[in-house]
């Protein structure tokens, strides 16, 4: 498998953790950090050496790639806090614009023709580049599906900059899934809980690449 550029995700909560997981099970190297510096510890020390600590400002100034596993209202703070150092880096929003209604389930707390992908971009860091992937799928399904066989479940991406879809794919690829491109990150609502790609919208589960590109 490829070599990947340098990932560090921050943030190891349901998302980051399994992400990160999913990596390291794949035998990729993954820099993990949080505020909470023993839980990015103790994941790193059961690693096998695959995973580093680090803090949050020298893990996103040794990566290449960044993802950010937090909240989507969280993501304003992050740029502000970290904006100078997410300089010509790669960011991979991860986040779904939603939280419980009370009934079981979900709302957005956005427009309903806005998605997370969108009002990010118009907050980017000068210099940044934004990717919208991996949170297409549901936690357990991004855990659980990773590597599936005899056909592997395909993790949909975003991006307005075609010069990183190599690295975003080797990504994708590292953590057990097969990519594939939507558009650009005006297509990010379709990849966003209760959009048309989402395993929690239209789409209803996981897909292999053959009955993904039928979706499309």
């Amino acid at each position: 498998m490829e070599t990947l550029k340098k990932v560090a995700v921050i943030g190891l909560g349901n998302i980051g953790k399994v992400i990160a997981d999913d990596l390291v099970k794949n035998n990729q190297h993954v820099i993990v950090a949080t505020r909470n510096n023993e839980e990015a510890s103790q994941f790193a020390e059961q690693s096998a050496g695959l995973a580093q600590n680090m803090k949050i400002d020298q893990a996103i100034k040794d990566a290449d790639i960044v993802i950010p596993a937090i909240g989507f209202g969280a993501f304003k703070d992050f740029f502000n806090d970290y904006g100078e150092i997410l300089n010509g880096k790669i960011i991979i929003d991860v986040s779904n614009p939603i939280t419980p209604d009370g009934n079981g389930g979900f709302k957005k707390i956005i427009g309903e023709k806005e998605s997370a992908g969108e009002l990010n971009k118009v907050i980017l860091p000068e210099g940044a580049k934004l990717v919208k992937a991996f949170g297409t799928l549901s936690a357990g399904s991004l855990s659980g599906a990773s590597n599936r066989s005899p056909e592997k479940a395909v993790l949909f991406y975003a991006s307005d900059d075609s010069s990183i879809n190599h690295d975003i794919e080797n990504l994708i690829k590292g953590a057990g899934f097969d990519p594939l491109k939507v558009g650009g990150i005006d297509q990010s609502i379709r990849i966003e809980v209760f959009g048309d790609l989402h395993e929690l919208g239209a789409l209803g589960k996981t897909v292999n690449l053959s009955e993904a590109q039928s979706k499309i």
